[in-house]
């Protein structure tokens, strides 16, 4: 059974949520304290978050980056907040995806069951070795890290998948439409600018060990990766 951590302050969306959620067998458990969020998401050793914004004391953006320092765990923020720059906001920080309130609880249910689906299930990216290696620039594929000459940076579970596809077919150009689809099966869930700030952040993590320049842009056809580190 798939275990979700549920971090909403509002009580009736929290019990609504986890009753609607346990009937399609998972297990979801509601923060209790907003002081021991770190605590509780280990104790529950989650496969999923969902997190909303506006809560007490720090908002989900803070509790996101907490988050991803020690857990590649995918996160799906819910909140009422319906700007493009909160949603770009939430990419930039860790997210994996992102749902307007008042949301339809078929399509939480939905996104919940395609993320699960990709990251643990019949999508999920298939290890027939624990890293790949080009010219000593490695992609381990347990850890989902990266490294170059010894110096190491961890991926979200997003920058993982789409830097797996660029390294699987290195000066390649992958279309938008494309790596959308790997990302979210279903490109319409999402806005088009979730993937170009995933593309940046892997950009400047490539950067951060010593690789630049590597994933290019093709105008008018998408993107790919150019080895110009060997």
């Amino acid at each position: 059974m798939k275990r979700i951590f549920l971090i909403e302050d509002d009580p009736k969306i929290a019990n609504l949520l986890k009753e609607y959620l346990e009937k399609y067998e998972y297990s979801v458990t509601i923060v209790q304290s907003f002081d021991r969020i770190i605590n509780e998401f280990t104790e529950s050793d989650p496969h999923l978050v969902l997190l909303d914004i506006n809560l007490p004391r720090y908002d989900g953006f803070y509790w996101c980056r907490k988050i991803r320092s020690i857990s590649n765990c995918p996160i799906v923020f819910l909140s009422a907040r319906d700007s493009g720059m909160d949603q770009v906001m939430a990419m930039e920080n860790g997210g994996d995806d992102y749902i307007t309130k008042p949301f339809n609880f078929d399509v939480v249910q939905a996104k919940i069951k395609s993320i699960m689906r990709r990251i643990y299930g019949e999508y999920a990216v298939t290890k027939q070795a624990d890293f790949i290696e080009i010219n000593q620039f490695i992609l381990h594929l347990t850890s989902m890290e990266i490294e170059y000459h010894g110096t190491i940076a961890s991926l979200t579970k997003n920058e993982f998948i789409l830097l797996k596809e660029f390294v699987e077919h290195e000066n390649q150009v992958l279309s938008r439409t494309h790596l959308l689809e790997i990302l979210w099966d279903d490109e319409h869930f999402v806005d088009d600018n979730t993937l170009s700030v995933n593309i940046t952040r892997i950009r400047k993590k490539l950067e951060d060990i010593g690789i630049k320049d590597s994933i290019q842009t093709v105008r008018g056809a998408g993107y790919k990766l150019v080895n110009t580190w060997g």
